[in-house]
């Protein structure tokens, strides 16, 4: 365990480095749609301070994409890898990669998490996480129908890499969860990006467990607060039920930019998990965008169990 702690640590410095090279501090570019993941199965997607929040290696990816395929229509993909490496310190990779149209949008940031007991039992805990990332937007010309020798084409694509850091923080104590996400800290506080709307700015969210039995296992109600800039903010309402001890769950969300996202899943032992999540498309976009499927998958190691 110890080589794999100095492998993990040496990873991360060698993408500090290579986000040093970034030339723009902050852009508030932000999913307004957050993966489906998000809600339950991979908190760590939305709040930096979920990385190494257990014990053991948590590797998640998901895709998304249009129900109905459409040239050009809007596919997302998410990878996060996040490991508890001392009794108190976490460390996250988290690569997410978005495509529409010719652009193509990757952000790959790095992650540190404190995890401080405020019980004996150590049950109660506040979470703090805080992400270095740099995101690379890119034209994808291969798919482009049109003059490739363009000059403008090419200078989108040498266009300067976005450095920004996200802040997250949480309280846990194995039922409550409190918590709050800032992404794109510097960003948010620049001058030039307050005139940029439909992009999130900051998220909340609260939910509590109630441990039930094995049959009927628990329910989770959750209740989230996404701030959008320039547009309405966004509430979503949902719960996530637990049933067979753990081995199937089912899950749905309200958002209040009227549209719903549910989703079903599969756990094997706590080593393996599959969702298959369904959302409908936000009441503005229905009559430009289908609704979208999103596949997600876990896989966990080294936990002890």
């Amino acid at each position: 365990m110890q080589h794999m702690k100095r492998y993990i640590w040496g990873f991360m410095l060698c993408l500090l480095a290579q986000q040093a090279g970034a030339q723009t501090w902050g852009n508030t570019s932000t999913q307004v749609a957050p993966l489906g993941t998000q809600y339950f199965q991979n908190q760590y997607l939305g709040n930096p301070s979920f990385a190494g929040v257990d014990t053991g290696l948590h590797l998640n990816g998901a895709y998304r994409r249009q129900w109905n395929d459409v040239p050009g229509a809007p596919v997302a993909m998410a990878f996060t890898a996040d490991y508890l490496v001392g009794k108190r310190v976490g460390a996250g990779l988290n690569i997410f990669r978005d495509e529409a149209g010719l652009i193509t949008r990757t952000r790959v940031s790095v992650t540190y998490a404190y995890h401080l007991p405020l019980s004996l039992s150590g049950r109660q805990k506040l979470h703090f996480g805080l992400s270095a990332g740099l995101r690379n937007d890119r034209l994808d010309l291969s798919k482009l129908n049109g003059d490739a020798t363009d000059p403008s084409l090419n200078l989108f694509n040498r266009r300067d890499n976005y450095f920004d850091v996200d802040f997250g923080v949480a309280y846990t104590d194995g039922h409550l969860n409190i918590q709050a996400a800032l992404p794109n800290v510097v960003g948010y506080f620049q001058s030039d990006n307050k005139d940029i709307a439909n992009s999130s700015t900051w998220f909340t969210a609260v939910s509590y467990r109630v441990d039930v039995g094995e049959g009927f296992t628990s329910i989770e109600p959750k209740v989230c607060f996404r701030a959008v800039r320039g547009f309405d903010n966004i509430f979503d309402f949902g719960a996530n039920i637990a049933l067979l001890n753990n081995w199937v769950n089912v899950f749905g969300m309200y958002h209040t930019s009227q549209n719903f996202t549910v989703g079903a899943g599969f756990s094997y032992r706590t080593r393996f998990g599959l969702q298959l999540i369904y959302s409908t498309q936000t009441a503005g976009l229905k009559n430009y965008l289908g609704d979208n499927f999103t596949l997600g998958l876990t896989v966990n190691l080294f936990d002890g169990k």
